[in-house]
């Protein structure tokens, strides 16, 4: 006799349990039981994250334990908790599922490569959030989910109930815990599913260089003759826009690995802002918005249900999670071999780094560590001038050993497969915000293709003082004047203050790493 799958083993014992509902199920559950569940014009699933729109990663915990506790980078990313206020927590997620007429279970993997996949369970209560992690997660076939067996991760997912503000460590009603030892993660008054995304990315974060495998917050693409490329950058950087290219096949947009047979994305969808989205803007994700799609706290129109991208009344953070197969030129499976190139993407409103520049292996480590990239004024509020940021790994907020740890991993893969690395800066040139301008979409295009089709490597380059950097002499389609910063400021004067302005920002941050910087990495960054 068939045994009938439940979670008794957990101690949840739901009226109603639906394990891997098809997404036409979880439409119907969802407009029905999900409150403010719409389906908009184009056929995508329009739901609401409830108070909080965005993560909270000051409210995210990690047991500290004796197995791993001397792994962790303990600090303001990954801050401590206990083991028995974990099971607090955990108890908590699983007593108010026990309140709940109906409970969604999806179990998916993460990792495309078979050898390194993981097994992952999602326990949650609302359907947008199993809809969310059924696009997310990559999807067993109806085989593999009858022989899926125990997982190696389960996440409790309940966001709708809040944290015990009077519990030890916990500062607010929301509470994001993951304890490696006990191989879960809990989450409480929080019901932004792109806490459970990132959960897992966290965990690969943590069991993947334990195999000597880099994991990666970057997208990847690949050419037609099997040449891999990796694109790293923080917010506004482009990193999505440029590795979208209609010349190449998408590996993933956000989430990857490097092992010892080559490249393969965490996940099986992607969760693609849509502030401002425009079919000619960005055609790859606006196409993929359609049924099965999740639309996150966009707004729309009451009577057509048309989405309004421009209207932020709810959040900037709008979102549309989809399954990766929506997007028209993908490579399937997910996996890619060694990559030839890696670019590290800056928008540099200083107006210091050139357009584009090579990096030795050393150097690479020490970018990598710095991730940086500038907020423009006037895009916050207090903003007024340029102000540089800095996110280890261009990730911080997800990494868990050393940035140090990540940066020898890329460096050892780096020299054993020959890849190129380069610094490419889609900010301002010629200047900063005020007497300078943004280099045009346009070259920074043809960078990346002269990237990509190897003229880059022929060319003759020239060293940029201060930060040490390669600069190519020319760059096919780009006038040669905007290459070298320095001689394309009016002011070379002003020029060299504001790069050893920029140096000293540098030197300032890479200052916080001094403790676990075992390679000296920091002597390969600017020099005053």
């Amino acid at each position: 006799m068939k045994q009938k799958f439940n979670l008794d083993a957990a101690g949840i014992f739901p009226k109603e349990l639906h394990r891997n509902l098809s997404p036409s199920q979880l439409y119907s559950k969802a407009l029905r039981f999900d409150s403010g569940a719409v389906i908009s014009d184009m056929g995508a699933l329009i739901l609401l994250s409830g108070e909080k729109t965005g993560r909270s990663p000051s409210d995210k915990r990690i047991v500290e334990a004796a197995a791993s506790q001397d792994d962790i980078w303990w600090g303001e990313i990954n801050i401590r908790m206990d083991a028995h206020t974990f099971r607090i927590n955990r108890q908590r997620a699983i007593d108010y599922f026990n309140t709940r007429t109906r409970i969604y279970v999806v179990d998916g993997f993460a990792g495309w490569d078979p050898n390194y996949r993981i097994k992952v369970r999602v326990i949650c209560s609302r359907p947008y959030h199993a809809l969310f992690m059924h696009n997310m997660m990559i999807r067993p076939t109806p085989q593999e989910l009858k022989n899926f067996g125990e997982p190696d991760y389960v996440i409790y997912n309940a966001g709708e109930f809040t944290a015990n503000q009077y519990t030890s460590f916990m500062n607010t009603k929301t509470s994001i815990d993951l304890c490696f030892e006990e191989k879960e993660f809990v989450i409480l008054g929080t019901e932004y599913a792109g806490e459970m995304k990132k959960g897992i990315f966290s965990i690969m974060n943590y069991i993947m260089p334990k195999k000597n495998i880099m994991s990666m917050h970057c997208s990847a693409n690949e050419g037609a003759k099997g040449d891999v490329s990796l694109f790293f950058g923080l917010s506004g950087t482009g990193k999505t826009t440029l590795s979208a290219d209609s010349d190449r096949y998408l590996i993933g947009d956000d989430e990857h690995c490097w092992s010892d047979r080559g490249i393969f994305n965490i996940e099986g969808g992607c969760y693609a802002k849509v502030i401002n989205l425009t079919e000619k803007s960005e055609p790859e994700i606006f196409h993929a918005i359609k049924f099965g799609t999740v639309l996150e706290n966009v707004v729309y129109h009451p009577k057509t249900h048309k989405v309004d991208y421009t209207n932020t009344s709810i959040t900037q953070n709008t979102r549309a999670s989809y399954p990766i197969e929506f997007i028209e030129k993908i490579k399937l499976p997910c996996v890619g071999g060694h990559p030839s190139n890696i670019i590290f993407l800056t928008c540099d409103a200083f107006g210091v780094l050139p357009p584009v520049s090579k990096l030795s292996s050393k150097q690479a480590m020490y970018h990598f560590i710095s991730g940086y990239t500038a907020k423009v004024a006037g895009t916050e509020m207090g903003v007024t001038e340029p102000q540089a940021t800095f996110s280890a790994c261009f990730g911080a907020a997800f990494m868990v050993w050393h940035p140090s740890k990540y940066a020898a991993l890329l460096a050892e893969k780096i020299e054993q497969h020959q890849t190129h690395v380069w610094l490419v800066n889609t900010g301002w040139i010629g200047g900063g915000t005020e007497e300078g301008k943004r280099i045009s979409l346009k070259h920074t295009r043809a960078i990346i293709d002269a990237i990509h089709d190897g003229s880059l490597l022929t060319t003759d380059f020239d060293t940029l003082p201060v930060f040490d950097l390669k600069i190519p002499k020319k760059v096919k389609a780009v006038p040669d004047e905007v290459l070298n910063p320095s001689a394309f400021w009016k002011d070379e004067k002003h020029y060299w203050e504001q790069a050893k302005k920029l140096a000293r920002l540098f030197q300032d941050n890479f200052k916080k790493f001094k403790a676990g910087d075992q390679l000296d990495i920091a002597q390969h960054g600017p020099k005053l």
